[in-house]
């Protein structure tokens, strides 16, 4: 529930207005990777308290719940970028700000949700990634990313001496060509042609179009190029994410052809407990990739898995400035790739 506070900073930021508009910058990758470094957290639920945290359905009605808080927060921003006069400066922090929230609240849920089986939870997760342009991430996550991560196949797996800003175009090309390629083949199996109806690209594609149209209508281009700017935001803040969570990890090729099975070695781990609060605990992520479908709220910390110095909020600081980020981790890379040597 911490997360939803976040919320009200882009707000508090256009009512003071000018540089204020960048206030959720200050917070989440000033204030909050500061506080990181005294808050750590890598006690784990008993089993008795984990079976008690699974029976709660508080931790699923807030995922619900964002959903529509995300719509009417979007609407109501693009009603204050159409109706009050505002400078550059201030209509880019406030769109980026928004951003911030759809992508780092919002693609977050969208990643927890479309890992459950109920009709409910990817129709919501589907509504999320609509909303910031960028659907076919449903499609090639699951049946794409948690196959083959850690893996030349992988385009969201970064690798080691690999920059950021190698990594994004590669991954956002290849993450989209992963997904049309999983869908033909779906599509195939079930003897559908492309132009079917159940061709999942008809919504990724259409929906955001619809969406834009829409926006388009009731304030022009000003609407249009703020549903764009948080969009963009949102897909770079996920994608950043990515960099961080395999960068450089990998898993060994088999004498057969296929990989060894993923562990908790091929995702790099963060227990922070105030980042981890505000991202649905999605930096425990060598857990969840071991056991994709396990409920945030019992994901645990795991001692043997590679550790990032930092929470997320602090490494996608580190990971803006390439020389910095080598500097940081390619050492840890190559010390475990020494370690999962040695345990061979």
């Amino acid at each position: 529930m911490l997360a939803y506070a976040l919320v009200i900073l882009p707000f508090i930021g256009f009512y003071f207005g000018h540089y204020y508009t960048f206030l959720p910058f200050f917070v989440l990758f000033t204030l909050i990777p500061l506080i990181d470094v005294w808050l750590l957290d890598p006690s784990n639920p008993e089993s008795t308290q984990e079976h008690l945290l699974l029976k709660d359905k508080y931790f699923k009605l807030i995922t619900w719940m964002y959903v529509p808080i995300q719509y009417c927060f979007m609407i109501l921003a693009t009603y204050l970028v159409v109706r009050f006069p505002l400078t550059a400066t201030e209509f880019i922090g406030f769109s980026l700000s928004i951003g911030l929230l759809t992508g780092g609240i919002g693609i977050t849920l969208a990643h927890e949700l479309m890992h459950k089986n109920s009709t409910m939870d990817q129709l919501l997760s589907k509504a999320l990634l609509v909303s910031v342009c960028y659907g076919h991430f449903f499609i090639e996550h699951v049946r794409g990313h948690h196959v083959h991560v850690a893996t030349p196949k992988d385009p969201a797996t970064s690798r080691l001496g690999e920059s950021l800003y190698r990594f994004l175009p590669r991954t956002i090309i290849g993450s989209f060509r992963s997904a049309l390629n999983i869908e033909r083949k779906r599509l195939n199996r079930l003897g559908y042609r492309w132009y079917h109806v159940h061709n999942q690209f008809w919504w990724i594609m259409g929906l955001p179009v619809v969406l834009a149209i829409a926006l388009f209508y009731y304030g022009g281009w000003r609407a249009l190029l703020f549903f764009i700017l948080q969009s963009l935001t949102a897909i770079f803040l996920l994608e950043i994410i990515n960099y961080i969570e395999h960068y450089g990890l990998e898993r060994k090729k088999l004498a057969n052809g296929s990989y060894e099975k993923v562990s908790a070695q091929h995702s790099w781990n963060a227990s922070h407990w105030l980042s981890n609060m505000l991202l649905f605990h999605l930096q425990r992520h060598s857990d969840h990739h071991v056991y994709g479908a396990r409920p945030y709220q019992v994901l645990r910390h795991i001692d043997s898995s590679p550790q990032l110095p930092s929470g997320y909020l602090g490494m996608i600081i580190t990971a803006l400035f390439p020389p910095l980020w080598r500097r940081v981790m390619d050492k840890r890379v190559l010390a475990n790739r020494n370690r999962s040597a040695n345990n061979v």
